[in-house]
């Protein structure tokens, strides 16, 4: 699989806030996904990030603020007009097709992108063999491994190569050596195939590792953005983190 020029300069999020009755989940947040660059969002349980996501990918509209994809306000769009527009997730269950195998839960995937099933197998044949794990093409997805099962999902979010990929927890339950693996791909997919991913993890030491941005959420509210160098120094993400007498402790 080549790199290819991206179509949408970047997905972004611009004083969002995202309400349930008096509940503010997300409350002014602003954050930016270029393309070819890992961009992690890490916080404490609560924090917002899967709301986050779900605003990001249609599943949730703002209740204010504006999304946008390439300077095109989409806040609205539903989920499926986002993903043929480039804005690919993953779950953090795997919501695969149990009742297909590897091959057909991404064919089924390109099929509802609008191509043909010839060009969808077959380009899910190339994803596979890119991600190294071709031999799982005719495994039945309900028989599959854990690991596996979640670099499945991963490659049906990759079919045809979005612009943007976000990933919720796609570490979760995983070995120290099964994260590093992720973390290696993930680094191949910004750099080779040019697409901005967003990382959402619970493994703060594998966001840092990989990200060239991190934003903190803690409450609904950004609390920190910047390099591994700055977040690893901030006050307030230890604060959010082991709370406001970490330095004490």
């Amino acid at each position: 699989m080549a790199r290819r020029k991206k179509t949408s300069s970047s997905l972004a999020a611009s004083g969002v806030t995202v309400a349930f009755g008096g509940f503010k989940a997300l409350t002014d947040v602003t954050l930016k996904i270029t393309p070819g660059a890992v961009h992690g969002l890490i916080g404490p349980n609560g924090a917002g990030k899967t709301t986050m996501v779900n605003t990001l990918t249609g599943f949730q509209a703002p209740t204010t603020g504006t999304v946008t994809l390439g300077g095109r306000n989409v806040g609205t769009l539903p989920p499926h007009q986002l993903r043929r527009a480039g804005v690919a997730r993953t779950f953090q269950a795997g919501r695969l097709f149990t009742g297909l195998d590897v091959l057909d839960n991404l064919a089924v995937t390109g099929v509802g992108l609008g191509h043909s099933r010839a060009a969808s197998e077959a380009e899910a044949l190339r994803l596979l063999d890119w991600m190294g794990v071709s031999h799982l093409a005719e495994q039945p997805a309900a028989g599959l491994p854990y690991t596996d099962e979640r670099r499945v999902g991963i490659a049906r979010a990759l079919m045809f190569t979005p612009d943007f990929l976000l990933l919720d927890e796609p570490a979760a339950g995983m070995s120290e050596a099964e994260a590093a693996d992720l973390a290696a791909l993930i680094k191949r997919v910004a750099e080779e195939l040019n697409i901005g991913v967003l990382l959402i993890e619970h493994n703060v030491g594998l966001v840092l590792a990989v990200s060239h941005h991190v934003y903190v959420l803690d409450a609904g509210q950004v609390i920190e953005e910047g390099d591994r160098a700055l977040i690893l120094a901030s006050r307030k993400v230890r604060d959010a983190y082991l709370g406001a007498d970490s330095e004490a402790a």
